[in-house]
C-alpha cells in the first residue's frame, strides 16, 4: 500500500482539492481526482522531502493564535493606509532580521506567515549568514519588526520544530 500511495495524506488532500475545484462528483472527476491524487503523491515521493517532526504541540497552537490575531491586525492597519487615515508621512522599507532558525520546515513557516500578514513581503534568505530580509509597507522603527519576528514567531518555531 506505501508504494502506491507514498504519501496519503498528500494523496487524499491532492483528491479533494480536485473535487472542490470541480465542484461536482461525478464519475469521471472522481476518476480523473484519483489519477491526480496518485501522480502527485509520487511526484511528491520523486521530490524526497525531509522527515519533519512536531515537537511540541502547545506552541503550535500559541503560534496560529498569534499570527490570526497579527493578521486581523495588519488587515485593519493596512487598510486605514489605503483608506489614507492616520500619518501621511509613511515610509516603506527592508529590514534584516538575524535568525537563529535554520530548520527548513521552520523557515517555510515563518515565509508564510510573514507573506500571509498584509503589509510584510518575505524577500530572501542567507543561509550562510542567516539572515532574513523582508518589506514592511509602513516602517516605523526596524527594531521593533526584529523583536516582532524574533521573539514572537521564531522562538515559538524553534519550540516547535528543534
Amino acid at each position: 500500500m506505501k508504494r502506491m500511495f507514498p504519501y496519503p495524506l498528500a494523496s487524499a488532500a491532492l483528491f479533494v482539492l480536485w473535487l472542490l475545484l470541480n465542484q461536482t462528483l461525478s464519475p469521471g472527476h472522481l476518476l480523473l481526482g484519483g489519477v491526480v491524487a496518485l501522480v502527485g503523491g509520487h511526484l511528491f515521493a520523486a521530490l524526497e522531502p525531509p522527515k519533519g517532526r512536531l515537537r511540541r504541540l502547545a506552541p503550535a497552537f500559541r503560534l496560529m493564535a498569534l499570527v490570526a490575531v497579527d493578521i486581523v491586525r495588519s488587515n485593519i492597519a493596512v487598510a486605514l493606509i489605503v483608506l489614507g487615515f492616520g500619518r501621511r508621512d509613511r515610509k516603506s522599507g527592508f529590514v534584516h532580521i538575524p535568525l537563529d532558525l535554520r530548520q527548513r520546515y521552520g523557515l517555510a513557516i515563518l515565509a508564510c506567515i510573514i507573506t500571509s500578514t498584509p503589509g510584510t513581503l518575505w524577500v530572501s534568505f542567507d543561509e550562510a549568514s542567516g539572515k532574513l530580509t523582508i518589506h514592511v509597507l509602513d516602517l516605523v522603527e526596524e527594531g521593533d519588526w526584529i523583536r516582532t519576528i524574533k521573539g514572537r514567531y521564531e522562538r515559538l518555531l524553534l519550540e516547535i520544530c528543534g
